[in-house]
């Protein structure tokens, strides 16, 4: 552990409530509350104006997510933190901050399900572009950006794809052109990888993965560093005039986020924050019963490819030691004959859940052409560019030599 990883943990694990709890409890204390009283009508109408930072309703703010987002603000060293009911939530609710008719998105094919769906889809519908490019290719990236480019976008390492962005590259680029860059890094968690130093100016994370702990509860976070200048801005220009870099944080949490209502529930921000007492080392046995597991695919001849970012052989291996260290994160991807081969494989398996999700500390396994990607037309599933007999890992904590086991006698004799 470095010094920055005990950082990281002490930040969480001891951050200090916002108001001492009248039973002095050292666990935030759930506040199921709709609404909060007043003494006074005057002390009302300060609250509701946002004067004195005392909560009104908790689809606008709550005591228990309030002290889940300053731990992450802790971990992180983001200046603003929005919690919210969902890692798609928090995309959805970033891009309608920013977007606007006429405006476009940068970003790649290579994406998570339901975020290539919003950007293709639902976005559409209001009048915003997508633009897929391959964003290993920063020429092509720059090409695809224009005056109405609201942002690029991309996710730190892609899920299923596994690729590997040059982060500095982008970040360069992406500050000549005045385009803020916004990152899903769900992949890797802040005692490892610090956003901010590597230039992305709005960090999204689905919550519901390592932080939860055990997968116990959905979640998305909202992450703003304040290091974009929102005069750049179309959308956010009138509010940047007298907010500054604070504007993306004051529009989304004086509007959109209030008007979409998808907030985090008191329940999930509590067992969250329980979470993030242990991400450290849950990521780091996840992480390394990982890259075990994918050195042993290797030497099974059944197995046709091996994809996992962590083994030296892999075309990102040094990039993604450099971005993020000795731990690559707890996802792999491996390919048997066919998509036959790979459903056999699956019913056979005894210990791996057949399940979605990521970063559960049980195992999971998932065939994600037809599964996540299923709904597609033909057309774009060819643009995902998903294999039909690839099937996605999620490396829980069980023994590593019992994962082994399990896999060996699900595979059919060599």
């Amino acid at each position: 552990m470095n010094k920055e990883e005990k950082k990281t943990a002490t930040a969480i694990i001891n951050k200090r409530f916002n108001k001492e709890d009248i039973h002095r409890s050292i666990s935030m204390p759930i506040y199921s509350s709709a609404a909060f009283e007043f003494e006074t009508a005057e002390e009302m109408e300060a609250a509701f104006l946002g004067k004195s930072g005392k909560h009104t309703y908790s689809r606008i703010s709550n005591p228990t997510v309030e002290h889940f987002e300053a731990q992450i603000k802790a971990a992180s060293g983001a200046k603003n933190v929005t919690a919210l009911a969902s890692g798609m939530a928090a995309i959805s609710n970033t891009f309608i901050n920013i977007a606007y008719s006429g405006a476009n998105i940068v970003t790649s094919t290579h994406l998570f399900g339901n975020t290539f769906s919003l950007f293709l889809f639902t976005l559409k519908k209001f009048g915003v572009e997508v633009r897929f490019c391959n964003l290993l290719d920063i020429a092509d990236v720059e090409k695809n950006i224009d005056e109405n480019t609201c942002a690029v976008f991309a996710e730190i390492i892609s899920n299923p794809h596994l690729e590997v962005v040059d982060l500095k590259a982008l970040t360069q680029l992406t500050q000549k052109k005045k385009v803020p860059f916004i990152a899903d890094t769900t992949m890797i968690p802040w005692h490892i990888f610090k956003a901010k130093e590597w230039g992305i100016d709005i960090e999204i994370v689905s919550s519901t993965k390592y932080i939860s702990g055990g997968a116990t509860g959905i979640g998305g976070l909202i992450l703003d560093y304040e290091t974009f200048d929102w005069n750049n801005s179309k959308a956010l220009k009138t509010v940047a005039r007298k907010f500054g870099k604070s504007a993306f944080n004051n529009r989304l949490r004086g509007e959109i986020f209030r008007n979409i209502g998808a907030c985090m529930s008191p329940h999930t921000a509590y067992l969250q924050s329980l979470g993030l007492e242990t991400l450290e080392l849950r990521f780091q046995k996840a992480s390394s019963n990982c890259l075990e597991l994918a050195q042993y695919l290797q030497t099974l001849p059944q197995i046709k490819q091996v994809n996992y970012t962590g083994l030296k052989d892999n075309p990102f291996y040094a990039i993604s030691k450099v971005q993020f260290g000795d731990y690559q994160g707890a996802m792999l991807t491996f390919s048997l004959e066919d998509r036959k081969a790979c459903y056999a494989f699956m019913n056979k398996l005894k210990l791996f859940r057949r399940a979605t999700n990521l970063f559960d500390n049980k195992s999971l396994i998932i065939h994600p052409l037809s599964t996540i990607y299923g709904t597609l037309s033909p057309e774009y599933k060819a643009m995902i560019d998903v294999p039909d007999n690839m099937m996605r890992l999620s490396v829980g904590l069980e023994n590593i030599d019992d994962l082994k086991k399990d896999i060996l006698q699900a595979l059919p004799s060599s």
